[in-house]
């Protein structure tokens, strides 16, 4: 029996979804508890890496097991084991050639900016506090040149292996509400911090650090050193997970 998860955690606390030694991570968290449930050791297969105190809103993973539990039941299981910033929202049976990763078609993220003099003590774990005045007309100007196919090794961290760096990007919107910019941000996939270094390139554009008529231009030479800042993860929420 295959059996998909959706999970919605805070990430503060974790270092990230993967497994790690000496580190608690989100998958080892939610795995002891399938293990307990299961009284097997269970593969936990997750939908993508989240990083050190990233949030998901809407993380999807899935298992085998020939476990008798009914496959709605382990939400209710699940969530009378977990700490409260872990969540499983909804179990079910999927076909068992499903596959949180490989199965993924796009991938729907949101990066949060406060942008006031002032931080706040509540929105702190979840929003990069940039006290400098930005343009929000920049910044959108800026987001439309990501849309569609472009190579963005110069919008990504070092350290990953991937076939091509390559990637599709559907959607880019740059929203404003008191004070809270949300980066939402729709892809085919996305790099090492890809999400993170557009939204502090973004961010630039729009205080003036970086023009935002130059950023096709940016994107096309391959630069990493031409883009913005890896804005700091506490504002990156995984939204959402699309399959066929």
């Amino acid at each position: 029996m295959n059996i998909r998860l959706n999970l919605k955690y805070d990430g503060t606390a974790y270092h990230g979804w993967q497994i790690q030694k000496n580190a608690v991570t989100v998958q080892e968290t939610v795995k002891t508890a399938l293990d307990k449930i299961t009284g097997g050791d269970i593969k936990l297969i997750g939908c993508g890496r989240t990083d050190t105190g990233v949030h998901a809103e809407n993380y999807v993973c899935n298992f085998h097991t020939l476990s008798s539990v009914p496959p709605e039941k382990f939400a209710y299981a699940l969530n009378a084991l977990l700490p409260d910033d872990i969540v499983c929202v909804n179990s079910e049976a999927v076909s068992d050639s499903f596959h949180a990763k490989n199965s993924a078609v796009k991938k729907r993220y949101v990066y949060k900016v406060l942008c006031r003099e002032f931080p706040d003590a509540f929105l702190c774990r979840y929003t990069w506090h940039f006290k400098y005045p930005v343009d929000i007309d920049k910044m959108r100007t800026a987001a439309k040149a990501f849309l569609g196919e472009h190579d963005f090794i110069g919008f990504a961290s070092s350290g990953f292996t991937v076939k091509t760096t390559v990637r599709e990007i559907y959607s880019l919107d740059v929203l404003n509400d008191n004070d809270i910019i949300t980066i939402d941000i729709t892809g085919n996939g996305f790099l090492y911090n890809m999400v993170r270094i557009i939204a502090g390139t973004l961010v630039f554009a729009g205080c003036g650090k970086i023009n935002p008529d130059d950023m096709a231009d940016i994107i096309a030479s391959r630069d990493r050193t031409q883009a913005g800042i890896t804005a700091p993860p506490q504002g990156l929420f995984l939204k959402e997970v699309y399959y066929d």
